[in-house]
């Protein structure tokens, strides 16, 4: 381990690498220069007087931001002697298990290709070109046969392979208890239990005024309501984003939380932004990828469906097209424990020399992913800003849920954090469940790799990623799950079906978030 100042160092070192070259150091330096032709500045305390300027001209709170970004983004540093993939993942059986994985879906993929005869990417001819372009804001009309399609991977078929995740090293270690084995995931990871829990979210805890809660209360709402927005537009002013995110572990009135978000997120309005767009909508235009097809078809079975997302189809394509193409995306690869997947784009296959990446961006969608844009669409209409929120809530949190990892917020460690929550507040449900062939995991996975997406109020939805964002985790996910089996225990215990679990728990759209959170979490005895 690195030790304090050392650690800082590094960190400050990787930064400002990252911050160069980009356009908001570009932009720093050219207003920096303007600066130094002002009357007002003196040879004798240039850099004092350059620095106020830029403060004041508010370059400086944008620098701050970009540095905040970067330090949810970065890995902490590792050993300077420990190889480079250790940044991606240090523990060697999750990174076999992943590099398996990533055969299993790219096979997948690839049998597609060869059995429907579609190649992997092509050139659209010009009619074609003109065509999408004309339909592009209403391309949910159209109704291309998906029949031939499938997803290429479903999330329970991902679970099977968490299920059979083992540490040869730890098989026979005390560390695995008796009610370890109860469970689906039998690896250890150092997880939370609750007394720590309670130390992480203290402003969940009951004497804190909450959005979720505190609104919908007999109390009067000034007493809580109108201050939370008094507060949040004072944040936004200040344009802080450190104190934007501090502010959403409390939640985001919904009148603000879109400009919250994208202060949390950094993601701006510079034109460059809409510039990148608009690049990435002429690459969809100029080109098509069979990965199109299965956009196609997860939007169709997923949202499409949704009473809440319908309406959103055309975004949805807009947005999840535009993504598969932008190999910016491909920098989250560095901490990332994937890899991005190759493929040979051209007809004659074989030489590693016409093997690219593949999609563009390194991330092929499974069955379920257009629903992590989603509900954006409730808080952005200009598609070119909510393309930018989404990707950066991609690159954060949402790759971590379908990636094999020992991060803490990584599906691994969120399933055990479930199932041990459930084991030790409620070990006669789990026990039950067990015992009826109804492991709760199994039942809450769909939950949890989706960040329960399309499973609760949009809403209440909103509410918990407000927190995911507050706290830069998604650990949060995995204690509503167990808050939700908590909830409807007594149902629970009553079942004697795999079938008849899977009822009780079938409809969560009328679920609030936040008084399922506290109880579980501050009222529940330790």
């Amino acid at each position: 381990m690195l030790d304090e100042s050392t650690e800082l160092s590094v960190s400050i070192t990787q930064i400002v690498h990252r911050l160069k070259g980009t356009h908001l150091h570009s932009q720093l330096e050219k207003h920096a220069k303007e600066c130094m032709h002002k009357p007002e500045i003196k040879l004798e305390t240039l850099k004092d007087d350059v620095r106020r300027l830029l403060k004041e001209s508010g370059w400086e709170r944008k620098l701050q931001n970009a540095v905040y970004r970067e330090l949810h983004i970065l890995p902490p540093p590792g050993h300077p002697r420990a190889p480079p993939e250790h940044a991606k993942e240090p523990l060697e059986y999750m990174h076999k298990a992943q590099v398996s994985w990533e055969k299993r879906i790219l096979k997948s993929l690839n049998s597609m290709c060869t059995e429907l005869g579609i190649p992997l990417a092509r050139k659209r001819p010009v009619s074609e070109q003109k065509e999408l372009t004309n339909k592009w804001n209403e391309m949910g009309t159209d109704e291309p046969d998906l029949s031939k399609f499938r997803p290429v991977y479903a999330p329970k078929d991902f679970l099977e392979v968490l299920i059979g995740l083992r540490n040869l090293n730890n098989d026979r270690s005390e560390d695995l208890t008796v009610r370890s084995n109860w469970g689906l995931i039998q690896v250890s990871l150092n997880i939370r239990d609750i007394p720590q829990m309670r130390e992480t979210y203290p402003e969940l805890g009951l004497t804190y005024g909450q959005l979720g809660i505190d609104d919908h209360t007999h109390v009067p709402p000034d007493l809580f309501e109108s201050e939370h927005i008094l507060v949040g537009k004072k944040v936004l002013s200040e344009q802080d984003s450190a104190a934007a995110q501090q502010y959403s572990r409390q939640g985001c009135p919904t009148g603000l939380r879109a400009q919250l978000w994208t202060l949390i997120l950094n993601t701006t309005d510079d034109p460059e932004v809409i510039t990148h767009y608009e690049q990435l909508k002429a690459r969809v235009i100029h080109h098509g990828l069979l990965v199109d097809n299965l956009i196609y078809k997860d939007v169709k079975l997923t949202a499409s469906n949704d009473d809440y997302y319908f309406v959103f189809e055309d975004y949805l394509y807009q947005v999840l097209l535009c993504f598969s193409r932008d190999t910016a995306v491909l920098e989250h690869f560095n901490y990332n424990s994937a890899t991005p997947p190759k493929s040979c784009v051209q007809s004659k296959s074989g030489s590693e020399q016409c093997a690219v990446v593949y999609p563009p961006n390194g991330v092929i969608p499974f069955h379920g992913f257009s629903m992590y844009v989603a509900p954006l669409c409730f808080l952005y209409n200009e598609p070119s800003k909510l393309y930018s929120v989404f990707r950066e809530m991609y690159i954060r949190y949402f790759f971590r849920l379908h990636s094999i990892s020992s991060h803490p917020s990584g599906i691994v460690s969120l399933c055990l954090q479930f199932e041990r929550l459930l084991q030790t507040h409620l070990p006669q449900l789990f026990y039950h469940l067990r015992e009826i062939g109804a492991q709760p995991l199994r039942i809450a996975f769909k939950w949890i790799v989706r960040a329960f997406s399309g499973y609760l109020s949009t809403d209440q939805l909103l509410l918990l990623w407000d927190r995911i964002l507050g706290y830069g985790s998604l650990e949060i996910v995995a204690v509503l799950a167990a808050a939700v089996f908590a909830f409807r225990a007594e149902n629970l215990m009553e079942v004697t079906s795999p079938a008849s679990a899977e009822a009780v728990l079938a409809d969560l759209s009328t679920l609030k978030v936040m008084p399922l959170l506290q109880i579980f979490l501050f009222a529940t005895s330790v």
